[in-house]
């Protein structure tokens, strides 16, 4: 049996711990960690979980052949929206028709753990979007932002986003605000990597900040942006921005020319 090299092999190809493949599969870390030293042996439901999270036959699993895998064993179910999500949408009683919530810096902690509740979501202030460019048939959110992450976008802004049901169709380069298991909400840059690894690559528009990846699996909602309100139109960051980046160019020419003067001489 070659299913404590296999289950490694795979874990590492989809780039997970042994508690994250732990969790996708309903066993705890120290059995994964038993499997994949060879001191225990799963029983045949464990073995069926691995080979439907993989896709792969339990022969191949017990054999070690994952030649040719690809990395991608992603609920496509869950990914395009079929299976159960809950979105609680508040609901005009005298229009019957969908009210726009908004949910403020002072509630964005809150919006992970009540995301999916009712009571929360209809305690938020809600309005509606009396715009030409916004139709009125789909579910949207007001998030407001903080922090100099997303700069030019100032802290405080308001991003109308519309609510994405297929995440697949998620396309790289463009903004959404995503809610995470571990991050809770957070506005970025997408890059779509589901077909390879089966995540999106959350990028700051401010470069100091590293971009990192979430994958599908630990993603709650998404909720593509498409427009934002501020009402700071001093455009002191902008001008900062600038300012920085003319200081780095300086502090570059100096260290190159510091290199050529030391090479001459």
């Amino acid at each position: 049996m070659k299913l404590d090299k296999t289950l490694k092999s795979m874990r590492k190809l989809n780039n997970w711990t042994q508690q994250q493949l732990a969790d996708r599969v309903g066993l705890k870390r120290s059995v994964i960690g038993a499997y994949e030293e060879g001191r225990a042996e799963p029983k045949i439901e464990s073995l069926l979980a691995f080979s439907r999270l993989f896709n792969m036959s339990i022969d191949d699993l017990l054999s070690g052949q994952i030649k040719g895998f690809q990395p991608s064993s992603v609920n496509t179910e869950r990914l395009a929206g079929k299976k159960l999500r809950i979105l609680a949408v508040p609901i005009d009683p005298k229009t019957n028709k969908e009210r726009v919530s908004l949910v403020p810096v002072k509630a964005a902690a809150g919006y992970l753990g009540g995301y999916g509740d009712m009571d929360f979501i209809e305690a938020l202030p809600q309005f509606s979007l009396p715009m030409p460019e916004i139709s009125s048939e789909e579910t949207r959110r007001v998030f407001q932002i903080q922090g100099d992450s997303m700069l030019p976008f100032l802290p405080g802004s308001y991003l109308i986003s519309s609510y994405m049901q297929d995440w697949s169709s998620v396309k790289t380069g463009e903004l959404y605000v995503f809610l995470t298991q571990d991050h809770g909400v957070v506005f970025k840059r997408a890059k779509n990597c589901i077909i390879e690894t089966g995540e999106i690559e959350l990028i700051s528009d401010n470069t100091i900040y590293e971009p990192y990846r979430v994958h599908v699996e630990d993603l709650l909602e998404v909720w593509k942006v498409e427009g934002n309100i501020q009402f700071d139109l001093s455009n002191r960051y902008a001008n900062d921005n600038v300012a920085n980046k003319l200081d780095t160019l300086k502090q570059e020419v100096r260290a190159l020319r510091s290199a050529l003067e030391k090479n001459v001489a």
